[in-house]
């Protein structure tokens, strides 16, 4: 073969080899790991989470954590504070706190007694005879209250001196409620004897109480118990100090035996009648 045949040959083998090359690089740059798409980690964890894949016991969870959520912010409701003693000083405080310790044993010692009238009753072997003893009594500690009858018993005596004329009718009628808050069970100013239905009202140069005038010193005889009556007028901001800043001197003193014999008239109700038959 001459040599320009085989240098031509040559050439058009090369020529062939190089449009080859390039058809093999396609290919392979089209294969099946190109033809994959590239996944983000935001993508992989959005697919994981949606659409939700709840099972039956996650929805039981979530229903009691509901409820449990509900109940609580109930409670918390409920007990919220809005007494309206957040506001109140400490010495008011412990005052209400003694009163409600006073009034809380005296009811119970009032549940004692009747308890016990109620199993003398049924123990009795003369229930008549004993049910008329405790009629009488009964009359007895009513007549007390009313007035109509003379009472003794372990007590207070309250002398309020007011030199000034600066202790108003408003003033003494504070003691009263507070002595009677104090579980005062008779009271008696000079020689007008305190009740219910009691007032005082302000006159030139004194006091009227139940339309009787009583001039000054304030004498306050009082029966109950000392260890409750002097404390209640002697607290921070109570009776004494409010007297005091009027001007007025004020002595208390504890007594064994505190004798209230200012009567109160029995009047019998003109309208009014028992319903019992």
């Amino acid at each position: 073969m001459p040599p320009e045949s085989r240098s031509q040959d040559r050439q058009d083998g090369a020529g062939s080899a190089a449009d080859e090359a390039p058809t093999a690089g396609t290919d392979q740059a089209a294969g099946p790991g190109a033809a994959e798409p590239q996944v983000t980690g935001r993508q992989r964890l959005v697919a994981g989470l949606w659409p939700p894949r709840l099972t039956r016991a996650q929805l039981i969870v979530a229903l009691l954590l509901f409820i449990l959520g509900l109940g609580l912010a109930i409670q918390v409701r409920s007990t919220s504070d809005n007494s309206a003693l957040r506001g109140a000083r400490q010495e008011d405080l412990v005052r209400i706190l003694d009163e409600l310790d006073n009034r809380s044993q005296r009811l119970t010692d009032e549940q004692r007694r009747l308890e016990g009238q109620k199993t003398e009753l049924e123990n009795s072997s003369d229930q008549a005879e004993e049910a008329r003893k405790q009629t009488v009594e009964k009359e007895q500690q009513l007549g007390v209250l009313a007035g109509t009858v003379a009472a003794q018993g372990p007590g207070i005596n309250l002398t309020i001196n007011d030199p000034t004329h600066s202790v108003e009718a408003d003033k003494l009628l504070d003691t009263v409620q507070e002595l009677r808050a104090a579980g005062a069970e008779a009271i008696q100013i000079n020689d007008v004897r305190i009740v219910a239905d009691s007032y005082l009202s302000d006159v030139r140069g004194g006091v009227e109480v139940d339309g009787k005038r009583v001039t000054q010193p304030y004498r306050f005889k009082v029966i109950g118990k000392p260890e409750d009556l002097e404390p209640a007028l002697n607290i921070p901001g109570g009776v004494v100090q409010t007297l005091e800043k009027e001007q007025a001197t004020v002595s208390v003193s504890r007594d064994e035996k505190i004798i209230v014999d200012a009567l109160r008239e029995a009047k019998r109700p003109d309208y009014a009648r028992s319903s019992s038959r």
